[in-house]
């Protein structure tokens, strides 16, 4: 997933000068002697006092095959790079760890477990969109056990006090509560003053809450969920890793991304009909 990437710069290269330099027209351009500026197709160049029209032309032709060569080097680049890889198995292993934060009972065939980041709006749509179905068809019957772990991301700076916030709250018994306060809330940036108004909003003792956050309590438990995260080729959110539900250890498929409902109960049906 590549956002915002720049381009590598070409290497500069100076072409052979050609034998006979095209004229100005020939190369839409246009030159205004009061102002000295020349118009090579979308480039404006501003040249020096007491450049002929000649001269003008001779140094638009040798811009032009500078162009022309870099062009060619950037195709011959495109077509030597190397076929992209093929994604990773979607099969992984997970190590059960101990304090997880989980819904649904103990003993559910299968395991649920989502990498979310409270600042990700494709968590966010995973929240409205799927989980209350998923709670609804698979969690309340007793066939899903669903475990919330957190993978911050580095480019939203609110996730890692929001899940510090869960994670205090879960202090009050309150992780369910305060998760979907900060997930349903969309219009929220998840700054310090909005997570303790869903402090408020969830009934929490105030300074109890300010106390967890303030001391960073649940920092090394969030770290360690990132680096788990990323044994399993997983940095981005939110990911899922389903499984049949095990002590020691889940095998399961990875899923990545805010995916229809459907592809959540086809992976979960095949679990629960596998032997």
């Amino acid at each position: 997933m590549a956002v915002g990437q720049s381009a590598p710069s070409a290497p500069y290269v100076t072409p052979a000068k050609a034998a006979a330099p095209a004229s100005a027209a020939a190369v839409g351009t246009k030159m205004n002697a009061a102002s000295k500026t020349v118009k090579a197709e979308s480039v404006t160049i501003n040249m020096p006092e007491g450049l002929t029209k000649d001269q003008a032309d001779a140094i638009l032709t040798e811009l032009k095959a500078i162009h022309q060569l870099l062009q060619t080097q950037q195709n011959t680049r495109a077509a030597a790079a190397p076929a992209p890889a093929a994604p990773p198995s979607d099969k992984v292993k997970m190590s059960v760890g101990t304090g997880w934060y989980a819904m649904g009972r103990e003993d559910a065939p299968v395991t649920m477990v989502e990498f979310t980041d409270y600042q990700c709006p494709f968590c966010r749509r995973f929240e409205s969109d799927s989980f209350a179905q998923l709670k609804k068809d698979y969690i309340d019957t007793g066939k899903v056990r669903f475990v919330s772990r957190d993978l911050p991301l580095d480019f939203h700076p609110n996730a890692p006090a929001a899940a510090m916030a869960a994670r205090c709250a879960g202090d009050q018994h309150k992780f369910w509560e305060m998760r979907d306060a900060m997930m349903l809330d969309t219009a929220t940036d998840l700054g310090p003053d909005s997570i303790l108004k869903y402090g408020q909003k969830t009934n929490l003792d105030m300074t109890a809450f300010r106390g967890c956050l303030s001391d960073k309590k649940y920092t090394s438990a969030i770290q360690k969920d990132t680096a788990d995260a990323g044994t399993l080729g997983i940095s981005g959110t939110p990911s899922f890793v389903i499984g049949k539900t095990a002590k020691d250890e889940i095998a399961g498929v990875r899923i990545v991304g805010a995916v229809p409902y459907t592809v959540f109960e086809s992976t979960i049906k095949d679990l629960l009909t596998a032997k």
